[in-house]
């Protein structure tokens, strides 16, 4: 019995060894992965402490580090990045805002609301994923310019609200809420709506997190459409469109673009720590049903 004992012993320490070799290995490789992700965003902040004469050169330690290129793009005033930074914002922040609500009233309707036509409507909803953006770039502007919206912040986030994405993304999450606490509420004497803002909008709070911070990424990020729409009017670009003109046709002011760069940045990633908790928990809950 003692041997028997020794062995089932040795067995379970292999087996918890390799468990745990098994374990090492894989955070070793997803940090090597993650490091190599952040590759070109440590490179950028690099970057904007170089002095000029360092820009070409590919030290990843400056050997004389400054913080000149972000004092440049703050005082020039041919640069007007503060203002730049709050239309940004401004934008990003009423942009995420209206289509959060839209896409889930939207959502919501597709989920749990019977109407004639309801599959069919949502499937041309879907088949829009398909088309590529640039092709409404046409038909947007025409309509943005017909509304006289030619240079105003309306104009730039009129076109993009309702998105087919979050429609889709938050009626798959809808239709995970078990239908029993909807019926709850309505036995209790609440009315759609209600039930609608107090039972399941609490619940997706994971899912609202995650298409916010998917939202608010890409109209931060977007420079096509504010550089048709904003082009004319230098003191209300936004961010991305303003420090593309530190870009010209034969000078490049490298140093204080990666600091432009890295100030673009700050936002995003201030967001994602605020609300990384509520995007996990909405992957965790992705394809569970009541």
């Amino acid at each position: 019995m003692a041997t028997v004992s020794k062995t089932a012993e040795r067995a379970a320490g292999s087996s918890v060894n390799a468990e745990l070799g098994r374990r090492v290995v894989f955070y070793v490789l997803l940090t090597l992965f993650s490091l190599f992700f952040l590759l070109p965003l440590v490179w950028m902040i690099v970057t904007a402490i170089k002095p000029f004469a360092e820009w070409v050169q590919p030290n990843w330690i400056p050997k004389d580090p400054t913080f000149q290129n972000f004092s440049d793009i703050f005082q020039d005033p041919s640069l007007p990045v503060r203002r730049w930074f709050v239309n940004s914002l401004g934008i990003a922040a009423a942009f995420t805002i209206a289509t959060l609500i839209i896409d889930a009233m939207a959502a919501y309707a597709y989920a749990r609301m019977e109407f004639r036509g309801r599959n069919l409507l949502f499937g041309l909803l879907l088949a829009t994923l398909v088309m590529p953006g640039i092709m409404f770039l046409v038909p947007n502007f025409i309509l943005i310019a017909q509304l006289n919206w030619i240079g105003t912040y309306q104009g730039v986030i009129a076109p993009g609200l309702a998105g087919v994405f979050g429609v889709f993304f938050l009626r798959q999450f809808f239709q995970g809420i078990p239908r029993e606490l909807e019926e709850a509420a309505l036995i209790d004497g609440a009315n759609i709506w209600t039930t609608f803002t107090r039972v399941v909008l609490p619940l997706a709070s994971g899912a609202l997190a995650t298409l916010g911070v998917i939202t608010f990424m890409t109209s931060w990020n977007d420079f096509l459409w504010p550089l048709l729409i904003l082009g004319n009017e230098r003191e209300m670009l936004t961010l991305p469109v303003g420090l593309a003109t530190l870009q010209g046709q034969y000078n490049f002011d490298y140093g204080k673009l990666m600091a432009g760069a890295t100030v673009t940045t700050i936002p995003v990633l201030i967001l994602y720590l605020f609300l990384q908790r509520y995007i996990v928990q909405s992957v965790a809950m992705t394809g569970l049903k009541g």
